[in-house]
Parts: C-alpha cells; structure tokens; sequence
C-alpha cells in the first residue's frame, strides 16, 4: 500500500457473491430479525443488507426535503435507480406529540417560507392541505411504492437542525428531551406504521450527547424504549445508538444491556462516523496509512466490537461532495474500505441537494447532498461510482465455500482483476479477481495460478 495516498486495501471474506446485479429490487419477504452479526430475511434465513440514504424531515418545517423542487415519487424513483434499497427518513418526536395536526401550509407560512409554498405548490401540491403527520406518511408511500425500505430515526424532539451538546435534544431530561414524551412518540409512530411492511425499522433516538448523558440512564430508557417499540409492532427491528453523538458503545462491555429475551433477534446497533468526528485535524496529518490505522482502531474498541454477537448498522457517514475539504478526502478512502472490510450496513448522509430552511438561512445548499440544488441531478456523479463495492454483499451467514480475496482501490472505487492473459487492470467492482494472501508481507498470488505480484518501483507498472 502506497504511503501517501492509501492505494490498496487487499480484504478476505467470507464468501463473494459475485453474481448480483448492482440495481437489482429488493426482493426479500419480511418481517427482518436477526441472526448473530446479520440482519436476515425472517424467512429464509438470508442475509439482507442495508444500504440506505437519508432524507431529512426533522427540522423546523417537518417536511421530507425537495418537495418544493421535485415530485416526491420522481425523488423516490432516483433512490431506487441509484441502487439504494433503503431510505432511513427522520423525523422529530414533537411533530407527533404537538404538532399532528397543523398543515404543512400552515407551517410553511408561519415560518414565511413563501418561496418554498410556490415550489411545493408546482411539484407536489396534494401535500399542501395535508397535516405534517399525514404528509410524512405520503412520503413513505412514494418510497415504499419503489420497494424501498423505510428506516424510522427519532432524529430530535424539537423540529431542528441537529446536531449540539446544547440543542436540548442531546439526552434524557435536556429541554426539549421529555422521556415519558419520547416514549408516547415512539409509540405513536411504531402503531401508526404497524401495517405498513416495508417499514421495517425504528431506531430509538439519534446521537445521544451532552453534559448530561450516562450509562445507567442510557440503559434504562434504551430498555423502555425498545419494549415499548415491541408491543405495538412486534415486527419492526429496533435501532439502538451509542454515546457521544453515537461514536461510542464501551459502556456495553462491563455491562449488557440486559434486553427481555422476546427482543434478541430484533435489535441492531448503529453508529455514526465523518472526518469531523473527534476532530477533523487529525486527517490533514502527512501519514494518512497511520491516521486511517490508528483511527479503525479506535473504531473497533469503541464500536467495532459490538459485530462478534450483534448487527452494526453506520446510519450516517458522508463527506462534502464539492470536493473542496481535505479532511473529508482522506477520511473518505479509509473509511470506506473500512465498511467493505466488515461488510457493514450503511446508510449515506445524505440524499438531500438543499433544505427548505436551516439554522434560518432558506434554502441553503447541502454540500454533503447527493443531489444537486435543483433535486434533478447528482452533485458529483464520480462519487456514486465509488459506492459500488459497498453495494455488493460479501459476506453471508451460511458459508460453505472457502475464503476469497480481493484487490481495493477506495480512492477510485476500483478493484483489481486479472483477465485471461493473466494481465492485471484496476476495473469496476462487480466481477472479482480472486487472489490468495496470508497477510501482511506474505506473496500475493493470482488464485489457481503460479503467479504473485511483485513491487518493481514507486509509481511504476507492477511486475509479476
């Protein structure tokens, strides 16, 4: 692997299933559970893994983002033909408890969103007259008409942008932060989607932070909060998130949770990483293999840990798309290769090209956004390219076949494969050249071949 740029990562898994078709539907009957570290189809026992996008409708307008710019289903039409089987769609706890029957034009108006009213008015304009509540489950129609999954993430109680230590929607008993509140609205939601199949999860909160968070509170309410999910809809997996904005689980080493026994095959752990996670200096440093070593360590011991019994779920990563932040771009490579070593499921921050209205500025430009401001285009289409290995599932519960190796350029997206001449081309990451490795220093060897790669020079042509 080169110094500078991070050039390779060689990974063993557990099986290839190299046969998928990357914009394949999902096709998997439902309810999910799960099954040791995988999410499996209830049914059948196989594997489904999430790869998802968020859409936010947590803030202050209580309205999924880009309605004022494109029709829904045009929206949802996008995700699928972007290969995303799951959209994880926020939503704020008041929105059910307070604020369930105000319209969205009502609300529009209050906060003087006239701009947005006349977008809304062109492109979706059936939403308009709709309360918040029912307009949010409009939404989930257009996605799940698609067969798209639907991930529910309690995001904030307050309609807001997140997030702060100080926002009062951190933790338990912060301002807006009502424990027996968050529970009425987790269970409001859970018995409203209870029919609705390809809802197919919950999460309880996200990002717990702030002075006042701890463990034993943490425990407790993570404990009433996933039984009370449970009862009103038996079927839904439920989304526990750890500490310190959902960067940290340790607390769960020295003590379980401790969840009723009608719960284990329904829980999944998520967590959230970006290069500004602990603080994004550390990735403008001159040995990035050491910054990308030292930080997938501090992943493990931290969070990590937590797949040798249980599913792990990274609901948010993402970088600026533009480009332009340094930071983001060396983040971007190890941590993906990170997510294809484990196999993890993943969901993108986020879809959104713009807001309505956030942190008072109207529609502001969302540079971590797939799409465009417009809604109609990609930000930057080379981007989605790299996606396409995190696409693949690559390790299975049932495995019978031996392990398998392969090449990856996360810088690119790239893979690399070997054709019948036994010459050797960096390629798109559907149909895997198989390579024998026994770890680091150890010959790499074209499988079923006497053949090994061999370092000629720095910045050369490899040498067989």
């Amino acid at each position: 692997m080169m110094e500078r740029s991070m050039t390779f990562v060689i990974f063993s898994t557990l099986t290839l299933l190299m046969l998928l078709v990357f914009f394949a539907n999902y096709s998997h009957s439902l309810p999910l559970s799960t099954k040791s570290r995988w999410v499996v189809d209830d049914f059948t026992g196989e594997r489904v893994k999430f790869k998802c996008v968020n859409w936010p409708a947590h803030l202050q307008p209580m309205l999924a983002e880009g309605l004022d710019k494109r029709p829904m289903r045009e929206i949802a039409s996008h995700i699928s033909i972007l290969g995303f089987n799951c959209v994880r769609l926020t939503y704020a706890t008041h929105m059910f408890t307070r604020y369930s029957n105000k319209t969205v034009v009502q609300t529009f108006r209050d906060l003087k969103l006239m701009n947005a009213i006349t977008g809304i008015e062109r492109n979706n304009p059936q939403v308009l007259d709709l309360t918040v509540v029912d307009a949010f489950s409009g939404v989930i129609e257009a996605i799940t008409s698609f067969r798209i999954m639907v991930v529910l993430d309690n995001h904030v109680s307050e309609p807001m942008w997140c997030c702060s230590n100080n926002d009062g929607n951190g933790f338990f008993g912060d301002k807006y932060f009502d424990p027996r509140e968050w529970l009425n609205g987790l269970s409001f939601v859970g018995e409203r989607y209870r029919k609705t199949h390809m809802v197919v999860a919950m999460s309880l909160r996200n990002e717990f932070r702030g002075s006042r968070q701890n463990a034993n509170e943490w425990r407790r309410w993570v404990r009433e909060g996933t039984t009370e999910i449970h009862r009103v809809n038996p079927n839904v997996l439920i989304l526990i998130s750890g500490l310190n904005y959902d960067l940290d689980f340790t607390a769960l080493k020295t003590r379980p949770m401790e969840l009723d026994d009608t719960l284990l095959n329904k829980i999944v752990y998520e967590a959230h990483r970006y290069s500004f996670s602990g603080g994004r200096k550390k990735w403008l440093g001159t040995s990035l293999n050491r910054i990308c070593s030292d930080v997938t360590r501090d992943i493990n011991k931290k969070v990590g840990f937590l797949t040798t019994g249980a599913p792990l779920f990274i609901t948010e990563f993402g970088v600026n798309l533009m480009g332009t932040n340094q930071a983001d771009n060396n983040f971007l490579p190890c941590y993906m290769a990170y997510l294809a070593e484990m196999d993890l499921d993943w969901a993108l921050w986020g879809l959104q090209g713009s807001y309505y209205l956030r942190q008072g500025v109207q529609n502001m430009d969302e540079q971590y956004g797939l799409l465009h401001t417009d809604w109609t285009r990609l930000r930057n289409p080379s981007f989605n390219d790299k996606l396409r290995l995190l696409h693949q599932t690559l390790q299975v519960p049932k495995v019978t076949s031996s392990n398998h190796t392969f090449i990856y350029h996360p810088l690119s997206g790239l893979c690399i494969r070997s054709d019948y001449k036994s010459q050797i081309f960096a390629d798109e990451c559907r149909l895997l050249t198989t390579w024998s490795h026994s770890g680091d220093r150890s010959p790499i060897h074209l499988s079923n071949t006497p053949l090994c790669i061999e370092v000629v020079g720095d910045g050369l042509p490899q040498g067989w």
